[in-house]
């Protein structure tokens, strides 16, 4: 059943009525279920959907600052998690090993890794050598998705008529309507598009720019389901199959409903030669130039131009000094020690290891000292011992290289090899 917290649909029906019920209601759902995929056809009310602004920043100020979330039958929920397994067990293997997300044994962790590897090996391989970085922002990437083509490249990917027709049917004709407090507006039928909030909608979305890959061995583009980074090794100043790349990327947008934001796309340069005076290209899409800047921040993680991560540390830092301040304040409350790491663990130690495969290792020491005390401040305020970041660091490291290795199909596999003995 899952999380059975989380909130109701439409249907006023939720999670802790169904898990109490399940003995009961498993064989009527089995019975809908099925007969749904056999018909192909997703039933209206398992559709309905009510869409709830949930603010982007903490003070939003324009209606772009709001992600539209769908609020969807949790019995609707259940079903998508089981179409959901039953694809992603149906997918060829070498189906574009560059997309991370919603795969087995990939993470934002990896895309990164395999980001940052290919530049630095790019980087080592010759003098004069840089790599341009174009990270590509979509216009409401999830609501733009086409039934037709969707259902076609699902064909492609070997799946079978009937689940293609099935989840042909499940993006067309959705009544949603929009609630903000208590006030709610009149219900409207959409035809095309993924809601947020719904299972299946990454999956979808994943499949439907699975055929968006790199045409050039100079190039690569690195996906972790809408978050897309244009990699150009360049060599010789020579830009030419980079930008012709991008190109290529924005014909592909227009042929399959896809709108570039581009005031939201950004361009990065890493370019370790300080002996020469370069002229970049610009990258214009649309008529429009990308702005470049020196740092960004990629699936929560800050990569700047120089690969330093003295500014995602000092990040991190902040962030986790806000929240020992609510830890002191629940010490104060004299709550037990293990209440008090249990809050550590989940809001400050979550934070200051996210993603630390990828930066820990190559930070500065004055850096890993500075995330370290925060962890001692923890140790006093708990009255508990805490494990220390090179720890943590080093087990997820294991971790990670075990899991790869056991995976040929994971694109960073071959960057391992076994010793004998």
């Amino acid at each position: 059943m899952g999380n059975t917290r989380k909130a109701m649909g439409p249907d006023g029906i939720c999670g802790r009525v169904l898990k109490a019920c399940a003995d009961q209601l498993a064989p009527v759902f089995a019975d809908i279920f099925n007969l749904s995929l056999t018909l192909g056809i997703v039933p209206s009310s398992f559709k309905r959907s009510t869409i709830v602004p949930v603010p982007k920043k903490p003070r939003p100020s324009d209606l772009n600052d709001y992600r539209p979330v769908a609020l969807t039958s949790v019995v609707m929920k259940c079903f998508e998690k089981l179409v959901r397994d039953f694809i992603t067990s149906s997918l060829p293997a070498s189906m574009d090993p560059l997309q991370f997300a919603y795969r087995h044994n990939r993470s934002t962790d990896d895309a990164i890794a395999h980001l940052l590897h290919t530049t630095l090996t790019h980087l080592d391989e010759g003098r004069g050598n840089y790599v341009k970085m174009l990270f590509v922002d979509y216009s409401s990437a999830f609501n733009t998705i086409i039934p037709s083509l969707l259902t076609t490249k699902l064909g492609d990917l070997g799946l079978h008529t009937s689940l293609c027709d099935w989840i042909s049917n499940f993006p067309t004709d959705r009544p949603q309507s929009v609630r903000v407090g208590n006030c709610a507006s009149s219900t409207l039928t959409l035809r095309t598009g993924a809601p947020q909030g719904c299972v299946l909608s990454p999956l979808l979305y994943s499949l439907y720019t699975y055929d968006c890959t790199a045409t050039s061995s100079s190039t690569i583009i690195v996906k972790f389901a809408d978050d897309t980074v244009v990699v150009g090794l360049i060599s010789d100043n020579d830009e030419r199959a980079y930008l012709e790349e991008i190109k290529q990327l924005e014909n592909w947008c227009q042929e399959n409903n896809l709108l570039l934001n581009v005031s939201k796309t950004k361009e990065l340069i890493v370019d370790c030669s300080k002996k020469q005076e370069r002229h970049y290209q610009p990258v214009r899409i649309g008529g429009t130039t990308v702005a470049r800047v020196d740092s960004f921040r990629y699936l929560g993680v800050h990569i700047p131009q120089d690969l330093s991560w003295s500014r995602h540390t000092n990040t991190l830092a902040k962030k986790a000094r806000q929240r020992l301040y609510h830890l002191r304040r629940l010490r104060d409350f004299r709550l037990p020690s293990k209440v008090l790491r249990n809050f550590y663990t989940c809001t400050i130690e979550s934070i200051l290891t996210g993603n630390i495969t990828v930066w820990f290792g190559n930070s500065t020491k004055q850096d890993r000292q500075a995330l370290q005390r925060l962890v001692r401040s923890a140790e006093r305020i708990t009255h508990t011992e805490l494990p220390d970041l090179q720890t943590i660091y080093y087990k997820r490291c294991q971790t990670k290289a075990r899991r790869i290795v056991k995976d040929p199909t994971h694109p960073n596999n071959r960057l391992f090899s076994l010793l004998r003995f």
